[in-house]
């Protein structure tokens, strides 16, 4: 009988949080509003906050660091800082693209720290008010969703609206020390 009521506390504590969660990301996307950089990433179209931008540049192969995650291509030095490269199409498990002409690193500035994440191609900017902002959907436990804050229906096109600041503050990401604001 004690298993049973373990097992029930568990489930009940995970539909807790899965609720918790879903909240969220509607609050999320009830406030999501103004201007998003759209890039692809595989098939898919995602958008991030545009003042969370400091450049787009074209890819270059960066110096590798041993022992580093497949996700870490290596570092750049971008004007004296050296940058972190961050393959989002590895992070997030996209279908990966050789790199070409399109392949570009969106150069961020996360929390003051500067990174850069590679993309497949940037599309354009958009401003998107709350009306076109949906929640993003409610997944499983084994679906990370705590980074995605809507979707977006732009005429034929579909948006995933990203928390790039999320992702990249991330513990599993080690760029950015979680006590900074």
């Amino acid at each position: 009988m004690d298993m049973m009521t373990e097992a029930s506390q568990v489930a009940r504590h995970e539909a807790e949080r899965a609720m918790q969660g879903a909240k969220k990301r509607a609050a999320a996307a009830a406030t999501s509003h103004g201007e998003f950089l759209t890039f692809r990433l595989g098939g898919e179209e995602y958008g991030i906050d545009i003042l969370r931008v400091q450049e787009i540049r074209s890819y270059e192969q960066p110096t590798r660091i041993a022992n580093s995650p497949d996700f870490l291509k290596g570092v750049v030095n971008l004007r004296g800082v050296i940058v972190p490269i961050i393959d989002l199409r590895v992070k997030l498990n996209c279908d990966t693209a050789e790199f070409n002409d399109f392949t570009v690193v969106i150069v961020l500035n996360i929390k003051g720290r500067v990174v850069g994440a590679v993309v497949d191609a940037v599309s354009d900017v958009l401003e998107l008010n709350s009306d076109t902002v949906k929640p993003a959907p409610a997944m499983n436990a084994q679906v990370d969703m705590s980074f995605i804050t809507g979707i977006a229906n732009v005429g034929e096109r579909m948006l995933i609206l990203m928390d790039i600041q999320a992702l990249m503050s991330a513990s599993d990401m080690g760029l950015i020390d979680s006590a900074q604001s």
